[in-house]
């Protein structure tokens, strides 16, 4: 599905034709098993915050508080000005749920293409692919929560718990969190990856890497 998403497309129908069912299933489907929701339970009570490249809105569906969320990459759910000509994301979800109803031949009717409301230009996905990201108010403000949850939290006991981040976009998350973990020796890291669970020696005896399927480890520490 996101190779798909990078398809030269001949025409603007049959771009969100596609585009339409990729944001259908991914944002407004549950999800097909409950990771999400057994992670909310064991962070439930405690003073948590998500920082997440994910895109599909997962977390808040599963009942996390948003107010503890920062979607640094963008939100399938949003659109904004393919230029851009302004700052500002517009919900998407009304449209692309028509669109997937109303498609044939994989093509969106016409009128259904997505248009910026201020300059008339085609509106493209709020999501970090070039420089024409838009950064929003609601995005800007996520930051400074979470910059405050660092700030509150600096020196004191701290799990950096990171969830099947690879090395695709390193700096956000995962280098971020190695950094944070160094400076506070109060502060432990553990990484679970099926595959590239790893961590520094400069942190190793404060790390657990579990190189296993993140939903088992999860459900293993509900029981316990």
């Amino acid at each position: 599905m996101y190779s798909g998403g990078f398809y030269p497309y001949e025409t603007l129908e049959e771009q969100w034709a596609y585009w339409s069912r990729y944001i259908l299933i991914n944002r407004y489907e549950d999800p097909p098993k409950p990771v999400y929701d057994t992670l909310r339970k064991l962070v439930e009570g405690k003073d948590y915050f998500v920082l997440t490249t994910n895109v599909d809105h997962c977390f808040q569906k599963a009942g996390f508080d948003k107010e503890r969320l920062f979607y640094t990459q963008g939100d399938y759910g949003l659109w904004q000005c393919s230029e851009p000509c302004h700052q500002g994301t517009y919900d998407n979800e009304a449209v692309v749920r028509r669109m997937a109803e109303e498609q044939r031949d994989m093509r969106v009717p016409t009128e259904l293409i997505p248009r910026c409301p201020r300059c008339g230009k085609p509106m493209s996905m709020n999501l970090r692919a070039d420089n024409t990201f838009v950064q929003d108010d609601g995005w800007y403000a996520a930051a400074r929560r979470y910059e405050d949850f660092l700030r509150r939290h600096s020196g004191e006991a701290v799990l950096y718990l990171e969830l099947g981040v690879g090395m695709n976009t390193p700096g956000i998350i995962k280098y971020p969190f190695w950094q944070q973990v160094y400076k506070n020796p109060k502060a432990s890291y553990i990484c679970i990856n099926q595959g590239q669970a790893y961590t520094p020696q400069e942190i190793e005896k404060r790390s657990l890497c579990l190189n296993t399927d993140i939903g088992q480890v999860l459900e293993k520490a509900i029981i316990s």
